[in-house]
């Protein structure tokens, strides 16, 4: 079996981004996907830094612009809607809190899916369940397609990655939580954002915000909390919408507005927030790509560069050792693991900054959020977001289409 036939799982932003890339260096991928189809809407991800010069090399950086979301930047509001502190779109050059290109997950996943057609395989409404590796392919069993052999497996399947369970263990040694559970969805309403991306911070460590979608009255709604590890059924939706509901009662601004909209939204998701550390991202024939191998979660705003970055890298360096995996799977990391490591660098205060306990920690927030855009916040902060561009990306001579 040759290496350059490649299971890839997830058709998220990783996975088709490595699909794109592994064809110019004359791979054929496979994507299995456990969702039926492609999936729409989600929050905005921003693309900064090196992941939009990815988006640049795909020739996809016109079609990302006309499809971004209109964000006329960060603005915190107090529990009357009164606004306590504003960081404008344009800070940092666009790179700040709310970039100059943000687009819906669905949208810049949708691109690059389309970006891959007609070469590359999709199994979608299927997923993997074995993985049994030998000196010269991996034998590959599926929930529902019959099994098959790869050269190699790539897991682009999420923290909760089922292929970094099978190949390299229980999630529980990879992923360390950060003590913030949070509940993404969109809301169709007519709540007057103004283009603004409003967040109201309310004692206890809660934050209910709301942004604009793309669509006209579509908003995406964030309601974040921390707490010590909760155990809950991942499947069962009415029990996480009941426990969110439970936690916000009786926090002010628009919350109880968002939460009547939260029980009718068709994309709610709930999950805790961790990042996933790994010593090596390959185990054989097996690599981990994305947040299967190093989410840095949300509160960075890094995810999506280091999956546009990491498939780049990855399809870059199997090309360039002519798919001896060994080699590559150790360039891979080589390459990466500085960004990474960096990337994963929470800003000033972590998960406490973003969402204080008591009412003296959010007015510091406030404050703090104000004198942003100066000396010395302002230092600070464009250090962090910085970060986004921190590597130099290798020219692995597949910019010429071989189709």
């Amino acid at each position: 079996m040759p290496n350059n036939e490649i299971l890839i799982c997830g058709a998220g932003i990783a996975g088709p981004a490595l699909a794109y890339w592994l064809r110019r260096g004359g791979s054929r991928a496979t994507i299995v996907e456990r969702a039926p189809e492609p999936r729409p809407g989600g929050q905005t991800v921003d693309l900064r830094g090196a992941g939009r010069t990815v988006i640049e090399r795909m020739g996809l950086m016109d079609r990302a612009r006309a499809e971004s979301v209109d964000q006329r930047g960060l603005a915190l509001v107090d529990a009357s809607g009164r606004t306590t502190a504003r960081v404008p779109a344009d800070s940092f050059g666009g790179e700040g809190i709310v970039s100059e290109i943000e687009i819906l997950r669905g949208d810049l996943a949708h691109l690059l899916y389309e970006a891959t057609l007609p070469d590359t395989e999709y199994l979608f409404d299927d997923t993997v369940t074995g993985i049994a590796q030998d000196a010269d392919a991996v034998t590959v069993t599926f929930e529902k397609a019959a099994p098959r052999r790869f050269g190699l497996v790539v897991g682009a399947d999420g923290p909760h990655s089922v292929v970094r369970a099978l190949a390299f263990g229980p999630e529980q040694e990879f992923v360390h939580p950060l003590g913030l559970y949070t509940a993404w969805f969109t809301a169709t309403d007519d709540l007057d954002l103004d283009g603004w991306y409003l967040m109201h911070n309310a004692p206890g460590g809660l934050v209910a915000s709301a942004r604009p979608g793309r669509l006209p009255g579509e908003i995406k709604v964030g309601l974040s909390f921390r707490s010590a590890p909760i155990a809950y059924d991942r499947r069962d939706v009415a029990a996480q919408q009941a426990l969110v509901a439970q936690r916000f009662a009786g926090v002010g601004w628009e919350t109880p507005r968002l939460l009547r909209a939260m029980r009718a939204a068709p994309d709610f998701f709930f999950d805790s927030m961790g990042q996933v550390r790994l010593d090596r991202w390959s185990r054989g024939r097996v690599a981990l790509l994305g947040d299967a191998g190093y989410c840095a979660t949300p509160l960075t705003g890094l995810g999506t560069s280091l999956a546009l970055v990491g498939a780049y890298v990855l399809a870059g360096e199997l090309a360039a050792a002519e798919g001896d995996h060994r080699i590559a799977f150790r360039r891979y990391d080589e390459v990466m693991r500085p960004y990474v490591s960096q990337a994963q660098q929470l800003p000033p205060g972590g998960a406490s900054g973003f969402a204080p306990s008591g009412r003296l920690g959010i007015r510091l927030r406030d404050l703090s959020m104000r004198q942003m855009t100066r000396w010395p916040m302002r230092n600070l902060l464009a250090a962090q977001f910085a970060k986004a561009g921190d590597i130099a990306l290798p020219e692995y001579g597949l910019a010429a289409d071989i189709r």
